[in-house]
């Protein structure tokens, strides 16, 4: 029992030391968009996508797929949220999420 609770133990501690490292990362991330925004370097674009991966990510999604594709496909299956979001970023560009889906990534396409 005592080792069961060290290495339940053990595996938390690692948790957190890759959780502050990502603090750092998205740190670091984040000062380099904004440096690649305002030098006009299409990493500012790869970053952005990286985010919307990790946003995707975070809400269950896979992990390599953007939450347009995800929404995108969802809304083909009638999900309402994925209408609401696509209907928004349809105003910001028209047919946004459709043109988004990833049919290798997440949820197959029925």
């Amino acid at each position: 029992m005592m080792r069961t609770l060290q290495r339940a133990i053990g595996q938390r501690l690692s948790l957190l030391a890759i959780w502050l490292l990502c603090q750092v990362a998205a740190a670091v991330a984040s000062a380099w968009m904004l440096l690649a925004i305002v030098t006009g370097s299409r990493r500012a674009w790869t970053l952005a996508v990286s985010y919307d991966q990790l946003a995707n990510a975070a809400f269950g999604g896979h992990e390599d797929e953007t939450i347009s594709s995800r929404a995108g496909k969802a809304a083909r299956r009638g999900k309402r949220w994925a209408c609401v979001l696509c209907r928004l970023l349809d105003r910001l560009d028209p047919g946004h999420c459709e043109k988004a889906i990833e049919p290798d990534r997440g949820t197959a396409l029925r």
